[in-house]
């Protein structure tokens, strides 16, 4: 599904995109539960929207991840159409953001890795 084809109300979304922004996260109290929030943009072909990210995803997720979203849920907040896995879905990590760097070390590790052999 792509992101445009999105609608308000809607369960059992199954999209995948790039995260290209992460918002600030904010942490707060509800039914004595600490909970952590931060609303990170996805992007595919199609267009983007918004995407919350709930306490351990806040971590879990950088700028320039591709994730996959199973069973999400699209709701709306302030008049902004938003995605959530919500409490049914989830998300995983299908790309990394890393950065050329970050690649760079990872081959290096592994050439070590060849090297022992």
């Amino acid at each position: 599904m792509k992101i445009t084809e999105l609608i308000v109300g809607q369960g059992n979304v199954e999209v995948e995109g790039k995260i290209s922004n992460i918002g600030n996260t904010r942490s707060f109290n509800k039914y004595g539960k600490q909970l952590t929030v931060a609303n990170a943009v996805l992007t595919d072909d199609s267009g983007s929207i918004t995407l919350t990210l709930w306490n351990e995803d806040v971590k879990r997720f950088k700028e320039g991840d591709t994730i996959k979203i199973i069973n999400g849920y699209v709701n709306e907040f302030q008049g902004e159409k938003q995605l959530t896995a919500g409490k049914y879905g989830s998300m995983e990590k299908i790309g990394s953001g890393n950065s050329q760097e970050e690649i760079m070390d990872e081959q290096d590790k592994i050439g070590e890795t060849d090297e022992q052999y």
